[in-house]
């Protein structure tokens, strides 16, 4: 696998450095998916899991509309993957699921996080509730370096199983 992922500067303001540090987890699930058929992007993980990277990958698109688009910018677009309802259905049914659908879809999302991003102030809240509350991009920043941190572990799991390659 060819890492070109660039590591966060070690003395940055605060959106550099939350910034890079998402986009180094963004391009961390990348590297783990990196180099597999659509087979193997497909494979589960054990019993009674049904979690593939394919999985992740739809997962982690959804989760990038929902936050930027739905939650910070109020957009009204369609969540994805039929997950309107079926609370599950990113990491579902993916035997049917084109792999260079699902990236596409979610490099197109993590784009249009980086250009609302880019607009936001640190402070600015979200314009649409959630539970109840007000989030502020700073948080959803925060937010989506550990939902990607925690999923990237998995995928280390997954790809390990696959083909045996491991590495952060």
């Amino acid at each position: 696998m060819e890492d070109n992922r660039v590591d966060p500067p070690l003395a940055a303001d605060e959106r550099v450095t939350l910034s890079t540090f998402l986009d180094w987890q963004r391009d961390t699930l990348a590297l783990k998916c990196q180099g597999l058929t659509d087979e193997q992007l497909r494979l589960p993980a054990v019993e009674p899991s049904g979690m593939s990277l394919l999985g992740l990958v739809r997962h982690l698109a959804h989760v990038e509309r929902a936050w930027f688009r739905h939650v910070l910018c109020d957009e009204d677009v369609p969540l994805l993957w039929g997950k309107e309802t079926n609370r599950d259905a990113d990491f579902e049914n993916v035997d049917d699921t084109s792999a260079e659908e699902a990236f596409a879809v979610w490099r197109a999302e993590v784009e249009h996080a980086r250009e609302v991003s880019a607009g936001l102030p640190l402070d600015a809240l979200g314009k649409r509730l959630r539970h109840g509350e007000r989030f502020s991009h700073r948080w959803i920043l925060v937010h989506m370096i550990e939902e990607y941190a925690r999923h990237n572990g998995h995928a280390d799991l997954l790809r390990e199983r696959i083909d045996g390659t491991t590495g952060e």
